[in-house]
């Protein structure tokens, strides 16, 4: 299937996971139940590829709740992207910063299809692939901007931090997909986090999620993740 490849570029990629559902103390990290998913195929630019880690071990990706995460470093070493960690910040950063708001853009994202093109509903974020309709904060910064495409396919991971409340841009996600024809299509809205996946088959699939930035708590921090199938 192809919805399985593009899941490549995928969120957040370092994450541990074990144990029952609880939260470390004094800590961001939350133990949940995942499992190690050995039959996912992965392509490169279309071409079989083994992400590994130290002394070339075999890498697996992870499955969580219907999403799948790839190790991050591998992957970007793939792609001939620079991935660093910041200790300090407790943050990942993918490809170098740019004067569009430190945004990077990947594969060959620059034409696009006729539901797609520049969404131009907020300055700090300039993506050629997302739907032009599109919800996005008029604040809306993008922090992460990764666009590629896969067996010509386009794909997006994008993160933008905005002051809009969690709850309004949970609900506005909400209203724009209860107006989309999905076979797939949940939700998850609080006050302080969501989670919302759709798919519409054959077209795209979507995972949006919110939560309170962990490196500046005025600022909220959404990613999506959205691809053509």
């Amino acid at each position: 299937m192809k919805s399985k490849k593009w899941l490549i570029t995928a969120g957040v990629f370092g994450m541990v996971f074990t144990g029952s559902a609880g939260v470390y103390a004094g800590t961001q990290l939350e133990t949940i139940k995942a499992y190690l998913n050995h039959g996912l195929g992965i392509e490169v630019n279309g071409q079989k590829f083994t992400p590994t880690g130290d002394q070339g071990k075999k890498l697996a990706p992870i499955t969580y709740q219907g999403s799948t995460y790839l190790p991050v470093r591998s992957i970007a070493d793939a792609l001939k992207t620079e991935v660093k960690y910041d200790a300090r910040n407790n943050k990942v950063s993918i490809g170098s910063s740019s004067s569009s708001g430190g945004s990077t853009s990947m594969g060959n994202s620059g034409s696009t299809s006729p539901s797609t093109g520049t969404n131009t509903q907020a300055e700090g974020v300039k993506s050629k692939v997302l739907p032009v309709d599109f919800p996005l904060p008029k604040d809306a910064k993008a922090t992460s901007l990764i666009e590629s495409t896969v067996d010509g396919n386009k794909k997006v991971v994008l993160t933008y931090t905005t002051k809009e409340t969690l709850l309004t841009v949970g609900t506005s996600y909400k209203d724009y997909y209860q107006t989309k024809n999905l076979s797939q299509n949940t939700q998850d809205i609080q006050a302080d986090g969501f989670s919302i996946v759709g798919r519409e088959d054959g077209k795209y699939a979507v995972t949006i999620t919110g939560s309170v930035s962990t490196s500046n708590k005025d600022l909220n921090e959404i990613t999506v993740v959205w691809g053509e199938e």
